[in-house]
């Protein structure tokens, strides 16, 4: 009756009298858009999403389309992995913060390698100097061995940000060897598998030549399998493209497009898609855009369920599973005012975890610094802690779901990934893509766009460009560089090393995995880790694979 009265009468509904009191008040605002480009209405209901399609685009946590979680319980039954990524100094000085970060609760290790590491070499190929200051510097068995000295790694989920050959891995295969752990019992992920999201935005990491890359990782991948089924091959990463400018949309949609392309390579390389999607993973940047990246994880997990029920014909529910480590972003961090880090690090946590997580590393407050000091990275430690036990955002399971703006903005995330991705798909697949040089310059032009609204003002950055009063860094904790004596002393740890070895037995390893690289049909992988049980360093093994393979060299756009 009040209806009719009102529309008889003339009198605008609710809504409109709304409507026309906001336009009065935000006469001069501009319109608001998200770093993906959607534009944000200032409110959102029933018109915008009303639940009649529940079933088909929510369902249930563990059911299809897994837009609510990929298990049953989620966090109220299986919590999340704390997996802090840590590394600095030698291998002693990597066990004493191991040691001090499982007395702190973590339940899982990210092993972060010296850059020396990353970029190929041993610690006797590069100025001492540069040693340490990033991450812990480990060439040999000898060194995982201490790394992981009174840790059970039969126990200890580790994940080795480790790219192309997978020398970390075949180190601590090797390290297992020795204290008699079946390889099967060894689990965590190679966190760095990805060379696609190397070559078009993390370089260092980007070792082999392209062909050579995509001939080891599907090695890898096969090897696994088969030797240590317990372990994630394959870690495809957001990360590295969404700290380099991309935009979520863009992040989640090259990511996925990168997961079609590798799984099309493992059908082709005679892998059974059943048994290789359970082990796929994926690694993602987690923005200070809080909904925008809960809508963006809730939109990736039910794509990637689409893709392999429909694109792949998977039947096994395990393998649509989008498994997914994040990691508070960087990018987002600064060092003016570096204690502001600390509520910018909880709030992107607080979007992961809401968006569904597997996984989680919370940035330190001052790595935008240095490497994390200790004082700083148990409170990131603690930030997750405090979310999960103080704040109880484990307690309800997908909180947000039929809210009609997450809802309404999942949606919209899902139709911009897809058009992405779509856009991918007609450049001939992100392998191609990558090679013409069609995702880095999409990524250049987001991260352009973006620098340029910081610089205008358009988007404000607490202690950089908008309440920049006391920018302070007085009494912040200063991480010491290594110590230049236990630096020299690994130095000639590792020339010992390599002089005391079978020298017969590593050269022999070595040659066998040249021959291999220039085989058609042994597995390339299974002589690296043949290599490292026979005494082969890191350093030595990436330099016989770079001269069979070609060094890789990423692309540049002008």
């Amino acid at each position: 009756m009040p209806k009719r009265r009102l529309e008889q009468s003339g009198s605008p509904g609710p809504k409109r009298q709304w409507e026309e009191k906001y336009s009065q008040q935000t006469q001069a605002a501009e319109p608001i858009f998200n770093r993906s480009g959607i534009p944000i209405k200032p409110l959102y209901d029933r018109e915008d999403w009303d639940g009649a399609t529940y079933d088909a685009r929510l369902g249930y946590p563990g059911q299809n389309p897994m837009t609510r979680g990929i298990y049953p319980s989620m966090h109220r039954g299986r919590n999340w992995s704390q997996r802090q990524l840590i590394g600095f100094g030698v291998p002693r000085d990597y066990n004493h913060r191991v040691q001090e970060l499982i007395k702190s609760g973590v339940s899982a290790i990210s092993l972060i390698p010296c850059n020396s590491v990353y970029r190929g070499y041993d610690a006797d190929d590069v100025p001492p100097e540069l040693l340490g200051t990033c991450g812990v510097v480990l060439n040999t068995v000898d060194d995982m061995d201490t790394c992981f000295d009174g840790v059970d790694i039969a126990q200890l989920s580790t994940a080795q940000n480790d790219p192309s050959p997978f020398t970390l891995l075949a180190l601590l295969l090797a390290v297992a060897g020795r204290r008699g752990v079946p390889w099967s019992k060894v689990t965590g992920t190679s966190n760095q598998s990805d060379y696609i999201s190397h070559y078009v935005a993390n370089h260092m990491f980007f070792r082999l030549a392209l062909p050579g890359a995509r001939r080891v990782l599907l090695d890898h991948i096969a090897f696994t399998l088969e030797h240590v089924p317990n372990w994630n091959p394959l870690s495809i990463v957001g990360q590295h493209m969404q700290q380099a400018g991309a935009t979520p949309a863009e992040a989640m949609a090259f990511t996925l497009s990168t997961a079609i392309q590798y799984a099309r390579d493992c059908i082709e390389h005679g892998l059974d898609p059943e048994q290789f999607f359970p082990r796929f993973t994926f690694f993602f940047d987690i923005s200070i855009s809080v909904f925008e990246e809960i809508a963006k994880f809730r939109a990736g997990r039910r794509i990637w369920n689409s893709i392999v029920r429909e694109q792949f014909k998977v039947k096994d529910a395990k393998s649509s599973r989008f498994k997914f480590h994040a990691q508070t972003s960087g990018v987002d961090l600064t060092r003016q005012q570096p204690l502001n880090n600390i509520s910018r690090v909880a709030i992107q946590a607080f979007a992961g975890i809401l968006g569904g997580l597997q996984s989680l590393h919370t940035d330190a407050y001052d790595e935008a610094l240095s490497v994390p000091t200790e004082e700083a990275a148990r409170i990131a430690i603690n930030t997750q802690n405090i979310l999960r036990e103080e704040a109880h955002l484990t307690d309800v399971i997908d909180p947000l779901g039929g809210s009609y703006y997450v809802e309404a903005l999942t949606d919209q995330m899902e139709e911009k990934i897809r058009s992405i991705m779509h856009k991918v798909e007609v450049n001939g697949g992100m392998f191609r893509a990558i090679q013409d040089g069609l995702v880095q310059t999409m990524i250049g032009e987001s991260a352009l766009a973006f620098q340029r609204k910081i610089d205008s003002g358009g988007q404000k950055v607490v202690g950089v460009n908008a309440y920049t009063a006391g920018d302070s860094q007085e009494h912040m904790p200063v991480l010491q560089r290594p110590d230049p004596a236990r630096i020299k002393a690994h130095i000639e740890q590792v020339d010992r090393y390599k002089k005391n070895r079978n020298q017969r037995s590593a050269r022999k390893a070595l040659d066998d995995l040249a021959k291999a690289a220039n085989s058609n049909n042994e597995n390339v992988y299974a002589k690296v880790v043949d290599a490292a049980l026979a005494g082969a360093t890191h350093g030595e093994i990436v330099h016989c694979l770079r001269q069979e393979f070609g060094e890789g060299m990423p692309l540049v756009i002008p």
